[in-house]
């Protein structure tokens, strides 16, 4: 230091404020002085994001349907139903939801669902594929843990049995 800078500087006691950085030593070593930022924290954390049962539920189904195998989805009832529903001038569209119940918490999910499988599939070959392919869906565009998929296989498609359309699969 200068013999200027070292008059203007005001006496300390020995040790006190030595750890102190001189604004040279702040540039040089690359520490930043304490900066509050407008906001704090990463903005990632300053918020809470839900997700409805009903998106998992949706997410699913459609997981669902894109499998080999897979006739319809619901119990005999729901199906009946939503065809008579569909078939109403004004009804709702296809539920892609038919067959799918999800309970969801703050991070992690499970689901149940009911599905009709075409005669002759090896019914755990395609309740496998399905659960595989429900749980990637899930987990991959909610980032909820999938901890189970239950499924119930309510019917079997028999070739002669009266064509009802099937549901439609993703390309």
């Amino acid at each position: 230091m200068t013999d200027m800078t070292q008059r203007n500087r005001p006496e300390r006691p020995e040790g006190e404020g030595d750890d102190d950085p001189t604004p040279t030593q702040l540039r040089k070593s690359n520490v930043k002085p304490n900066v509050t930022r407008r906001g704090g924290g990463d903005p990632a954390e300053r918020g809470r994001t839900t997700i409805a049962d009903g998106v998992v539920e949706k997410i699913a189904g459609l997981a669902a349907r894109d499998v080999l195998g897979v006739h319809a989805m619901g119990s005999g009832f729901s199906r009946t139903f939503g065809a008579v529903r569909d078939r109403v001038p004004g009804g709702a569209a296809k539920s892609v939801t038919r067959g799918v119940k999800a309970e969801v918490g703050e991070v992690q999910t499970a689901l149940d669902l009911e599905i009709v499988v075409e005669y002759g599939v090896s019914i755990a070959d395609v309740a496998r594929a399905v659960r595989e392919n429900v749980i990637a869906a899930v987990e991959r565009m909610t980032g909820l843990e999938v901890v189970e998929v239950n499924i119930a296989v309510t019917d079997v498609k028999l070739p002669e049995e009266e064509e009802e359309e099937p549901e439609p699969r993703l390309q």
